[in-house]
């Protein structure tokens, strides 16, 4: 549990101080892995390894996407049509879908994999994602 912090507050004409206690501000990461690699190179596999070792929370673009398909919404339709027709689905959509997981789940500590899949990519999910929450972003290569 966070610890919580004093926060000193007065009233008007003298009264005493009071003392409340707020949660400090949290965060939404405090480490984000990068998982890199291609097609059977043993990202999922070095992943299950981390979880289970050090607590982080695996993420994979490809199934949260297929999870939003499934779950028929607005956004899901939108990927579905694009993937369908082998097109990629925007950058923009697979940050929220990941950004959204990572607040919903229980740690602080992420592996990432299926993005990014270009450098631009990276810097978008850096400036947009994890800048924001004070997070450390690195790559983790997959051997090939």
């Amino acid at each position: 549990m966070d610890e919580c912090k004093p926060l000193v507050s007065g009233t008007a004409a003298g009264a005493p101080k009071a003392l409340r206690k707020v949660p400090p501000k949290s965060r939404l990461a405090d480490k984000v892995v990068f998982v890199l690699g291609g097609p059977g190179s043993g990202k999922g596999t070095q992943c299950a390894k981390l979880v289970e070792d050090y607590g982080f929370t695996h993420l994979s673009a490809g199934d949260l996407l297929r999870d939003e398909v499934k779950s028929r919404s607005e956004v899901g339709q939108m990927c579905m049509y694009l993937m369908t027709e082998g097109k990629l689905v925007p950058m923009e959509v697979t940050m929220q879908l990941l950004k959204s997981a990572m607040e919903a789940a229980p740690t602080r500590n992420f592996l990432i994999d299926g993005f990014p899949r270009a450098l631009d990519q990276a810097l978008a999910f850096e400036k947009e994602v994890t800048a924001a929450a004070g997070a450390y972003t690195r790559p983790l290569f997959g051997s090939t």
